[in-house]
């Protein structure tokens, strides 16, 4: 396993477990990635920072969720775009649907608790829109039938506003603080 291979769904779902916490892993993968969008910190205490909850545990070194932030953060900065989105193992169009629709809600949670005062592009704006627009979606919309191909358009796309996302208020940062 490298450094940005995602854990899997069920040993996310164990570690939350553990935790005791009550989240999916598409809804903390997206809670995480949004906070690091946001240009929140990489920190092992993450989710009681995403979650904002002080008092919730910070996960084992190299458990699970402590891999999930590793893998996550170096996918954000990976110049060859490997950024993944945690969702429901292939399956049912509806219940992969649902968790994208979730992992788009906690990723706009995540991200408003860390992008502060930071401006975004106008592509930045758009992309953000977007994601809250997939964030309201509901399951009931979802064809069963004739979706699986849209439902793999819309997770790429989601996956580029992200990375775009990132670039406009993590990676654009770093860079300008370079320059000077």
């Amino acid at each position: 396993m490298s450094e940005t291979d995602l854990p899997g769904w069920d040993d996310v779902a164990a570690a939350a477990d553990q935790l005791g916490l009550a989240s999916t892993p598409a809804e903390l993968h997206g809670g995480l990635c949004g906070w690091l969008a946001g240009g929140g910190g990489d920190s092992r205490s993450w989710p009681a920072l995403v979650l904002a909850d002080p008092l919730l545990p910070a996960p084992a070194n190299g458990d699970a969720l402590d891999r999930l932030r590793t893998a996550s953060a170096a996918q954000l900065a990976d110049t060859d775009f490997g950024f993944e989105l945690l969702l429901p193992d292939e399956g049912q169009v509806i219940e992969r649907a649902g968790g994208m629709f979730a992992w788009c809600r906690a990723f706009l949670g995540g991200f408003g608790l860390s992008v502060g005062e930071k401006k975004l592009s106008d592509e930045g704006e758009e992309a953000l829109g977007d994601i809250a627009n997939l964030a309201a979606a509901r399951v009931d919309d979802v064809d069963p039938e004739g979706d699986e191909e849209s439902l793999t358009e819309i997770e790429e796309y989601v996956r580029m506003a992200v990375l775009l996302l990132h670039a406009d208020c993590a990676m654009g940062p770093r860079h300008r603080q370079r320059l000077h």
